[in-house]
């Protein structure tokens, strides 16, 4: 009789942990959750809706050229927020052209980007050297990756203009009535 309890005691311990676990189990449950991070590429010129007039000074002296050395523009800031795909877009660059417009006679745009200004944060991209404009996208900015440089003058980089005699013997090709508006167009593009 002994042994029996014995057993009826052990059945009844062992029921009562495994309902004990049973319970335990079903007070749990699990869900997934999806993130998703949005693929980005937006670019601004700051300040926005901004024209600069850039143009060579008049001689002060009988004799002497027009002056290039002040045909020059740095008040422009190009600012970009970009994320990109492990897998299709290892990096973007930035591209500028002129996509309207004709230079005058005799003349070269030139475009330079300084370093980012360091206001973001990630892999923004490399500034390139100096670009002469020309209808054909280039480079200015190159290798970038998920970022962003900040918004707004003294944010991301600096633009700096320039118009310059594009040779000594090109002097005879100015013509003061060839004066023109330019539009110089950026585009953040996948690499």
């Amino acid at each position: 009789m002994k042994t029996l309890v014995k057993i009826l005691i052990s059945i009844i311990l062992i029921a009562g942990i495994t309902a004990t676990m049973n319970a335990q189990v079903d007070n749990v449950d699990a869900h997934d959750i999806t993130i998703t991070i949005p693929e980005v590429a937006l670019l601004d010129i700051e300040p926005n809706g901004s024209t600069i007039t850039i143009g060579p000074a008049a001689p002060l002296e009988e004799g002497d050229p027009i002056d290039f050395s002040a045909a020059t523009d740095n008040t422009l800031w190009m600012n970009y927020s970009s994320i990109i795909g492990s897998t299709t877009e290892p990096s973007r660059d930035v591209t500028v052209s002129i996509t309207n417009g004709t230079l005058p006679g005799g003349m070269e745009l030139k475009v330079l980007a300084a370093a980012d200004a360091g206001s973001g944060a990630g892999t923004v991209g490399t500034a390139t050297a100096e670009v002469t404009l020309s209808a054909t996208g280039q480079n200015v900015v190159t290798g970038v990756g998920s970022c962003y440089t900040g918004t707004g003058t003294a944010n991301g980089h600096q633009m700096t203009y320039t118009l310059i005699l594009s040779a000594p013997a090109n002097y005879g090709d100015l013509d003061f009535d060839d004066a023109t508006t330019l539009t110089v167009t950026y585009t953040l593009t996948d690499n």
